[in-house]
């Protein structure tokens, strides 16, 4: 008895990056436009996914920013060449780029979102603790002038504050409140700072 391995359509992923002379509007036409290439070739769309303007990492054809689109789909490998010619003859199209890819079901793409959405929040919350450290650089050599506990025990204390910080600073503020709320702190600061007993 032979066991035969069921044939199924090569799973692809499609990024292009279309240029930002064409407004929110001309857009959705070029979009339709490569959709309806690949399923004119015979393949199946899978998943897509508008991922907006963003700048480039470099100046491409003299533009600065583009609109970046994903796609995956089913297209029989033969017809590949011939997508990613067109695609490639395409003026709207700044880049692209096909890749071989495992197909995702909807709670893996699902998953996956979350994940970058949590890696984001963490990059964030980082960058904020960062930035406030660096702003408050005095901070830490007044309390090392008035205490005798380690430096370690002190920066861990002010890295607990400005996380605390950065928390709040998530939810949407207007920036009186931010302001507010940094002066706010600057007094409880020099508060504890003042007196002569920390312990």
């Amino acid at each position: 008895m032979s066991r035969t391995k069921k044939i199924t359509e090569p799973h692809y992923e499609l990024l292009y990056i279309v240029s930002n002379k064409y407004t929110e509007k001309e857009i959705a036409p070029i979009a339709e436009k490569i959709q309806k290439l690949i399923k004119d070739s015979e393949g199946v769309v899978t998943y897509t996914e508008d991922w907006g303007k963003k700048k480039l990492a470099y100046p491409i054809n003299h533009f600065n920013h583009g609109y970046y689109f994903l796609i995956e789909f089913d297209l029989v490998g033969v017809k590949l060449n011939w997508v990613n010619t067109e695609i490639r003859h395409m003026s709207e199209v700044l880049r692209h780029q096909i890749i071989s890819k495992k197909k995702r079901s909807s709670e893996e793409i699902a998953d996956e979102k979350r994940i970058v959405e949590k890696q984001a929040q963490r990059a964030l919350e980082k960058k904020a603790e960062a930035e406030a450290e660096e702003s408050r650089p005095s901070t830490l050599a007044k309390k090392t002038q008035h205490t005798s506990k380690p430096k370690e025990e002190i920066k861990e204390t002010i890295k607990k504050e400005k996380i605390e910080e950065v928390k709040e600073e998530v939810k949407p503020k207007s920036k009186e409140e931010v302001q507010l709320n940094l002066d706010k702190l600057d007094e409880k600061l020099d508060k504890i700072l003042d007196t002569d007993d920390l312990l």
